[in-house]
């Protein structure tokens, strides 16, 4: 039975993640960090896709400026990303940032972190401790001789300790390799070690392809599992791509239930319809459609009204015809060539609440 991990809450300016909450959708912007307008521009897309926490990255102090014009124009939270200048991280607390990413084995000395720690109290800003298998402490790497699950949740815990110190406790964890299993592990140790909230992925997971299959495999075992807060898809891709990815993920575990849920049979010799083109417009046509229903695109009487009775509506082909059915009971017959219109003009028009 599903029991999710019960983590500390914490608020990302106007998305709270862990506790109860929706597990948060977030991604990356790809546009040079120093070209604001373009940043600008694919951020809101990336918002207008559902996009819920937004990641820039900031690598100079000149990219500042880039946080500001990006909290001027969007409603969702940003996420300032910083490496080696703890400089960096300052600034962007001062220009309102919602949350700050620094990687610990990059960002410098106690006092630097004790600074940074300093200034997002101050302006109740939540740190996220990336830990990242490609860059872990020196000695920690000495101790494990790579970066095993083990040492990236020794690093995680090391400077979620040092945080601590320094009276600040409203972090976030991420512990990314672009290993599943090694992801995955890791993951599972640091639940277990405290009540932060945890921001999974996998990292350098790939291209489209690869990268919403590692993705899956990876985070689809941690959020059957209960964990994670928040997640992102990392792809080789448009970004736009991640974010259609983690809700379809999202509501494969039954964790998210906005949208389509499609159940369609991967064809067979009994199939007498251009069942896989049509599975597939019916998919494209229904990217926007917020209802929340389950749509069957089946091959043959089969694995029709029978097998997908539990769908709110469907099609079942026939010998160049189809059936369109709702939770198993036939509706009518209608020609191949109406048989997708018909289907669209059903969702359309019905009250699936009822």
């Amino acid at each position: 039975m599903y029991s999710r991990r019960k983590s500390k809450e914490v608020k990302i300016g106007s998305v709270t993640i862990g506790g109860d909450h929706p597990i948060a959708v977030q991604s990356m912007l790809n546009t040079p960090a120093s070209d604001a307008d373009a940043c600008v521009r694919q951020a809101k897309r990336l918002q207008q896709a559902g996009c819920e926490i937004i990641r820039t990255a900031v690598p100079d102090l000149d990219c500042v400026r880039t946080v500001y014009k990006l909290k001027e124009n969007l409603d969702i939270p940003v996420v300032a990303d910083i490496h080696f200048d703890y400089r960096i991280a300052l600034e962007c607390a001062e220009a309102g940032v919602d949350k700050i990413r620094i990687n610990p084995g990059n960002i410098g000395s106690e006092d630097r972190v004790k600074a940074v720690a300093d200034k997002c109290r101050k302006k109740n800003i939540p740190i996220r401790i990336g830990v990242n298998s490609g860059s872990l402490e020196k000695e920690i790497l000495a101790k494990y001789g790579s970066p095993t699950p083990q040492a990236l949740a020794e690093s995680a815990m090391y400077h979620a300790g040092l945080l601590e110190k320094f009276d600040f406790d409203n972090i976030v964890i991420s512990l990314k390799s672009s290993d599943v299993m090694r992801s995955f592990e890791a993951y599972s140790l640091v639940a277990e070690m405290c009540d932060y909230p945890l921001h999974i992925g996998v990292t350098e997971a790939g291209t489209e392809r690869m990268g919403i299959i590692k993705s899956s495999a990876g985070l689809g075992a941690l959020l059957i599992a209960g964990i994670g807060d928040t997640i992102r898809i990392s792809l080789t891709a448009d970004p736009e791509k991640e974010i259609d990815a983690a809700y379809d993920l999202l509501k494969a575990v039954g964790l998210r239930s906005e949208g389509i849920r499609f159940v369609s049979c991967p064809t067979c010799g009994r199939t007498k319809i251009d069942l896989i083109g049509i599975a597939a417009e019916a998919e494209k046509r229904l990217k926007n459609c917020r209802k929340n229903i389950t749509v069957a695109i089946m091959g043959c009487a089969v694995n029709g009204p029978g097998e997908a009775r539990e769908a709110d509506i469907g099609i079942a082909g026939g010998d160049g015809c189809g059936l369109i059915f709702r939770k198993g009971e036939i509706l009518r017959k209608v020609p191949e060539d109406k048989l997708l219109d018909e289907l669209m003009k059903e969702i359309e028009h019905t009250d699936f609440t009822k």
